[in-house]
This record gives C-alpha cells, structure tokens and sequence, in this order.
C-alpha cells in the first residue's frame, strides 16, 4: 500500500509540511477539506495557528509526516 501525500506549501520554508491523506478521502476531495480547514483556525499568532492547523488536520485523521527539504537551489 502506497501513502497518498499532501504538502502544504509556504512562503518560508521551514513551515511547509507534509501530510498523509485518509483513505477515506480522494486526493482531490482532500485539496477542498484542507484549504476549508485552514480558513476556520482564527490566525492571531502565526507560531500558533500552524500548531492549532496541524491539531485540526490530525483530529480529521490527516496524519503529519516527517520529511527532510533539501538546500535551496539559486
């Protein structure tokens, strides 16, 4: 069995993360839920709100993943 990966892509690289998709969800499907998601946790405190964004995935049944990003390339 095959991981379905989702990354949630940033401006600063050290706040992109990788998600695992449910099986439950399709690829697709799971672009709308996570960009819905997002836009529901209040953003007072940027440090914060990835935090309280990466709990609500989790509690959705998204799981984080652990990746190494590889140098910039200018």
């Amino acid at each position: 069995m095959t991981d379905r990966l989702m990354i949630l892509p940033s401006k600063d690289p050290a706040r992109v993360r990788l998600v695992s998709i449910p099986e439950d969800i399709s690829p697709h499907e799971a672009y709308r839920y996570v960009t819905g998601l997002v836009s529901e946790v209040p953003r007072e405190d940027e440090d914060l709100w990835l935090d309280a964004v990466m709990d609500t995935l989790e509690d959705k049944g998204f799981q984080r993943v652990d990746f190494l990003l590889g140098p910039a390339l200018d």
